[in-house]
């Protein structure tokens, strides 16, 4: 299943909610895994973004979808990256001339 990181931004109603943002993302997690989406684990950072977690997803639209139901909220923004694991880079690098 592929990984993702995703760099998660809150907006303005976000940081009015922030003490319930624990609560949030329980709620995302139970909400995710119904749509076949799987924190790996979370957290809340300092700096450029708020938290940052990474999830499994059976395929882009899978994550896309979670994503965006769960930004349609209001509390936070995504930046998604697609991570590739050292066996799933080897496999990448062995393509090359």
């Amino acid at each position: 299943m592929p990984t993702y990181i995703a760099l998660l931004d809150w907006t303005d109603q976000g940081v009015r909610g922030a003490k319930e943002t624990v609560d949030r993302y329980e709620a995302a997690q139970s909400q995710f895994e119904g749509m076949g989406v799987r924190f790996l684990d979370i957290h809340w950072t300092l700096g450029a973004h708020d938290l940052v977690a990474t999830v499994d997803a059976p395929d882009d639209a899978a994550l896309a979808a979670a994503l965006l139901a769960v930004a349609g909220q209001g509390n936070i923004r995504s930046t998604t990256l697609r991570a590739f694991s050292a066996e799933e880079m080897r496999a990448i690098t062995g393509n090359l001339p």
